[in-house]
């Protein structure tokens, strides 16, 4: 091959180049599967698209897309499972954001859907998408093995019930009234943020078949990430504004929630974010340089703003 032709070569994509196509794949994914408004009750149909579409990192999906190149999976089963998790995803933020629970204006820089709708249309959209996300991966397009297809529907009914991420949001409701030690709040994180997090980085390995060490190592990197990125949520929430982060700050300092921000402060909950960052680069040192984008990807989130 000729220098010339050596120097058109296409270098490996950024992780951030990674972020934008996986974000462009599963939003054409989730445009084709969600429903368009129809008839009487095309309200909440609206309401539910307007939740998905409104902006989001879709970082979820991305770990699933990346673990099922990683492991060697279909890209087209890949995009369903990430449609999915990003569909439930999205079912958590409209509810958590409800006048009952944190009552909150905006999300991802756009009024709330209670507050674009309003409050029953926004209960209904977040029930909406919940049910569906587990209709996209109960139908044989996810996968042909209905053993798959069922190991996918009881990972993620476990990560998003009452011992994953709503017994963490209960945790959460109830924090104010307890003093809550370091222990507790890794606790409470690991269900409410991390739970999603481990459901979308076993996903991949599940869609290829690969073994138990590769699903448990993987897992063991979505713990170390999930943790990671709840503290960067929560120094957002103390050193940010609501116009950079795109949602109100301040308020778990304000209704008394302890954090890993409040219990070791700023510098120290950055060290410990950074140590769980290193932690989950060297879990993946086995899969070299196929896993490069994975590595990257929990130093990314110590520096994101929103």
């Amino acid at each position: 091959m000729s220098t010339e032709a050596s120097d058109t070569l296409v270098s490996p994509p950024t992780l951030g180049e990674g972020l934008s196509a996986a974000a462009a794949k599963v939003n054409a994914a989730m445009e084709l599967l969600l429903p368009q408004p129809a008839l009487i009750y095309g309200r909440v149909q609206a309401a539910m698209r307007y939740a998905v579409f409104v902006g989001g990192k879709r970082l979820r999906p991305y770990l699933i897309l990346e673990g099922a190149r990683l492991f060697g999976a279909p890209e087209a089963r890949a995009l369903r499972a990430a449609a999915a998790i990003e569909m439930l995803h999205t079912y958590s933020l409209v509810h958590d954001d409800l006048p009952c629970m944190d009552d909150d204006d905006l999300r991802r820089g756009q009024p709330t859907v209670h507050r674009k709708f309003d409050e029953a249309t926004a209960v209904l959209a977040g029930d909406g998408l919940l049910t569906y996300a587990f209709e996209v991966l109960a139908d044989a397009a996810t996968h042909p093995s209905a053993d798959v297809r069922c190991q996918l529907i009881a990972l993620l009914a476990r990560a998003s019930g009452s011992d994953g991420m709503i017994g963490g949001q209960m945790m959460d409701i109830v924090a104010p009234e307890h003093d809550f030690g370091p222990a507790d709040v890794i606790q409470l994180q690991r269900m409410k943020t991390g739970a999603l997090f481990e459901f979308s980085c076993q996903a991949g390995p599940i869609l290829a078949g690969a073994g138990t060490e590769d699903r448990d190592r993987m897992r063991d990197y979505a713990r170390c990430i999930g943790l990671a990125f709840q503290i960067s949520d929560d120094l957002i929430d103390v050193t940010s504004t609501a116009e950079l982060a795109g949602k109100a700050v301040g308020k778990d300092q304000d209704m008394g929630k302890a954090t890993l921000v409040s219990i070791h402060g700023v510098d120290g909950a950055r060290r410990e974010a950074h140590r769980l960052a290193e932690q989950a680069a060297a879990l993946l040192k086995t899969y070299g340089p196929a896993a490069d984008g994975l590595r990257s990807l929990p130093f990314m989130l110590l520096d994101r703003r929103s």
